[in-house]
């Protein structure tokens, strides 16, 4: 069962299935594993926001992977070498922030696959089993689970909408709705926000192409949901804990 959801978080991504994860801010190895003992459907691993080294990285991406979860790692940025990085140590597949054109998006899709211009090979990585899968089924296999979703969240980006979420090889947008509220000079809350939100699921629903985003706000989740919202990265290994310890003292406390 564990394989299978693995291996299949592609395909329910592309299907729309409602996918509910959360993001991984310590670098840890043991607290990603504590995680994959919940009923969460995929694991983001910040390194954006979060203070990973490349071995804290590969280590917390070793325990989704003995695990058989599903984890994407949130890069610092667009370059080929933290895609290949991510990858390379077994990730199911990346969340690029930042993305604001569709050659910008070409150039991540291409660095996320083998071929010519893209993806180095090698054999001796963990997502080739250290050796032991051929180079046929390691490609195989890349080629039909490795996940690339694109963050929208500047303005620059927001007249490209359609166009990146059409680049072959483009999986999903991921909509920073936090950053483009920031942007714009505005609150999350903010009806022109909102309104923002909205265009961006559209222009990407109608091309088939499924939509992610945070809320801050689990209310706000089956109103996302009717927009064409299917992937939902919400709260983070530091807030679950900060909650589950104060409902913890509240027990307390409040009687």
């Amino acid at each position: 069962m564990s394989e299978q959801r693995s291996h299949s978080f592609r395909s329910r991504l592309q299907r729309k299935d409602a996918l509910i994860g959360t993001f991984l801010k310590t670098p840890s190895p043991i607290t990603a594993e504590v995680l994959t003992h919940s009923s969460l459907d995929v694991f983001c691993i910040d390194t954006e926001h979060a203070p990973f080294g490349r071995v804290e990285l590969d280590a917390c991406i070793a325990a989704f992977y003995a695990a058989n979860k599903p984890c994407i790692v949130r890069t610092q940025n667009s370059s080929s070498t933290e895609i290949r990085v991510a990858l390379d140590s077994g990730a199911t597949g990346i969340l690029v922030p930042h993305v604001t054109s569709a050659e910008q998006a070409s150039a991540i899709a291409a660095a996320a696959h083998f071929g010519e211009g893209g993806r180095g090979y090698a054999g001796s990585t963990r997502a080739a089993n250290y050796t032991t899968k051929s180079m046929r089924d390691h490609l195989r296999d890349s080629a039909e689970q490795t996940t690339v979703i694109v963050q929208i969240e500047d303005l620059a980006a927001l007249d490209r909408v359609a166009e990146i979420a059409a680049v072959k090889g483009v999986d999903a947008i991921f909509i920073g709705r936090v950053d483009l509220a920031v942007a714009m000079g505005k609150v999350v809350s903010d009806p022109a926000v909102i309104d923002t939100v909205r265009h961006i699921c559209s222009a990407a629903t109608e091309l088939g192409i499924p939509v992610g985003m945070f809320t801050a706000d689990l209310t706000e989740l089956a109103a996302w949901r009717a927009a064409g919202v299917s992937l939902f990265l919400l709260s983070s290994d530091h807030s679950l804990m900060l909650a589950g310890a104060n409902t913890l003292a509240g027990a307390v406390h409040d009687n």
